[in-house]
């Protein structure tokens, strides 16, 4: 749709196009112009959409501050969704796994070696010096948000709390470098460098990705990758940034009995941290964490 520079802005602000997103729209077309991969503008989010995500992401936070109150050795990853999901739906929200592509929980529990989309289980138990990745998604009025975080059980083995440590400086490398009219490439590259010189390697398979007004948008958000390259990054933009850092080789497979649960190839463990954030005119805001 083209609009006239009288016309009522596309972002919903009722101001005329000229006073609003006009030199935001011309600046785009000068990048594409320049040969760069811009974003539609279907993923660029009004500010009253904004606003019902970051609602969304008020409560994922809070479900996953339940979740570290409550989490301990003895523990079945089964009572950690339930939790989830009980919190979820009190707070008037949906746990937006539960039922997506077939997902049968509510949330994502990952030990050790798993990388993701670890399957809760009352016949998976917490054991002193485990470490877990706790996935949550939330819809809220149809706006979504996304976020996990590891957590340490007991006492870990130095090697798997330096992982756990490195896998969340990645995590915020990648933040830092999500700059407005930068690129995605940007945050691939900051996360890629950092874990690779602490000797580990970054999940290809998996990547962040879009989210809002539905669970998985574009963009891909690689966390491998070369600065000045990818799409560029816009205000209004909000994706999630979710490293998955290994401690051996990038190699998975995806478990044969559940088609769920990705492993790491060689047995050795894995990390991720995860943050929905928002492009902003200055820089990047976390949403959820």
């Amino acid at each position: 749709m083209t609009l006239n520079r009288n016309d009522h802005c596309w972002c919903g602000s009722n101001k005329k196009y000229k006073q609003c997103h006009l030199q935001f729209d011309e600046k785009i077309a000068h990048h594409q112009r320049n040969g760069a991969e811009v974003p539609p503008r279907e993923i660029i989010k009004t500010p009253a959409q904004i606003e019902g995500i970051k609602a969304s992401a008020k409560i994922n936070t809070a479900v996953l501050d339940l979740v570290a109150k409550n989490i301990k050795a003895g523990m079945s990853t089964a009572e950690i969704d339930k939790l989830v999901h009980d919190f979820t739906v009190s707070q008037g929200a949906i746990p937006a796994p539960l039922n997506y592509q077939g997902f049968p929980k509510s949330c994502c529990t990952s030990i050790n070696d798993e990388i993701c989309h670890g399957i809760p289980s009352e016949d998976v138990i917490l054991k002193d010096g485990d470490i877990i990745n706790v996935d949550v998604s939330t819809i809220l009025n149809g706006y979504f948000s996304d976020a996990s975080r590891m957590f340490k059980i007991g006492a870990v083995h130095p090697e798997l709390d330096k992982l756990v440590n490195v896998a969340k400086e990645c995590l915020d490398c990648g933040l830092k470098a999500a700059k407005p009219w930068g690129f995605m490439g940007d945050i691939a590259e900051a996360v890629q460098k950092h874990a690779e010189s602490n000797g580990y390697s970054v999940v290809r398979e998996f990547g962040g990705h879009g989210i809002g007004l539905q669970f998985h948008e574009d963009p891909f958000v690689s966390h491998v990758g070369k600065a000045g390259t990818g799409m560029l990054l816009v205000p209004g933009m909000t994706f999630t940034i979710e490293p998955m850092i290994n401690m051996g080789a990038p190699d998975l497979f995806i478990d044969a009995d559940n088609d769920w649960t990705a492993l790491t190839a060689d047995g050795y463990p894995s990390a991720q941290w995860e943050y929905t954030i928002l492009i902003t005119e200055d820089g990047a805001e976390i949403l959820t964490y």
